[in-house]
């Protein structure tokens, strides 16, 4: 996701969706423990991903950038 769908949500929907990419993070380091992870580059997008919803987050926070 881009940082600017994030900036389109409310504040609600970005934490739900940072819940539901850490589960998918989870979900995906098992899958590689355990040997049957398929695409590896998605942990490390999953985790861009609920870096730039907790970006957004803090900056609505701080009041900056709206």
């Amino acid at each position: 996701m881009k940082a600017n769908e994030f900036r389109n949500m409310t504040s609600t929907e970005i934490e739900r969706k940072v819940a539901s990419f850490k589960e998918e993070l989870f979900n995906l380091r098992f899958q590689q423990a355990t040997g049957q992870l398929e695409n590896p580059s998605r942990i490390r997008d999953v985790r861009k991903d609920i870096a730039r919803a907790k970006t957004v987050l803090r900056a609505r926070e701080l009041g900056i950038g709206s």
